[in-house]
């Protein structure tokens, strides 16, 4: 699969404005089908080796590693070519990547893409999250994640994410430290303060996952 070719085109209209760019996006993010995605069940034996830090069903319990069940396919399988690559580096996920084929990735973000994602138990304050929800709002976030910050194509799935995770992407966006395939999240955190990246931490982290994907292939 060639993806670096399918990526929707929302760099080359940076320069335009938040709010011309905000329109371009929508535009650019018009639904785009992943031919040839991977499948299910070599995605699942491929995933064993995954479970010790991303949990049983990508469904991680650790602080600070994110649940990938439920992540959309397209937004696995570019994270697994950013690590390739190297434009995005982990101690442990880029050796592992290194050595993943075209073919692994696919079937890697098949699997997660079709499991069930499940909220990450967290302390969230409800005052922030009341903070956060409007904020999300007027920043336009359910434009690219989705109305129920579920994601979509190649963008994450942040409902229920692990709550240290998402404040360390948050804060890594705004400091320009944390990869970002097209620029946009370093751009939009750039407003931000500390007070902000906490209330949208607090409201992300606390919203349950709502778009459950069916089990796939022999789990069925």
């Amino acid at each position: 699969m060639n993806l670096p070719a399918r990526l929707p085109r929302i760099m080359n209209v940076a320069s335009f404005g938040a709010g011309v760019l905000m329109g371009a996006v929508l535009v650019s993010l018009a639904p785009v089908r992943v031919a040839g995605g991977g499948d299910v069940d070599p995605g699942r034996k491929k995933a064993e080796v995954c479970v010790p830090c991303h949990g049983p069903e990508g469904n991680a319990v650790t602080p600070g590693v994110p649940s990938l069940a439920g992540m959309p396919a397209f937004y696995t399988h570019w994270q697994l070519i950013m690590y390739r690559d190297g434009r995005r580096r982990d101690a442990q996920m880029s050796p592992f990547a290194a050595n993943l084929t075209d073919t692994d990735m696919a079937d890697l973000a098949a699997y997660y893409a079709a499991r069930r994602p499940r909220a990450r138990p967290v302390e969230v304050d409800a005052a922030r999250a009341a903070a956060g929800r409007p904020l999300a709002q007027r920043l336009h976030c359910g434009s690219c994640h989705g109305p129920q910050l579920m994601g979509q194509n190649q963008v994450a799935r942040l409902a229920g994410q692990d709550f240290d995770y998402l404040l360390k992407r948050l804060r890594g966006y705004k400091a320009k430290t944390t990869s970002d395939l097209d620029g946009m999240m370093t751009m939009v955190a750039q407003s931000l303060s500390e007070e902000d990246i906490q209330n949208l931490v607090h409201f992300m982290a606390g919203a349950a996952p709502t778009t459950a994907p069916e089990p796939k292939g022999s789990e069925r």
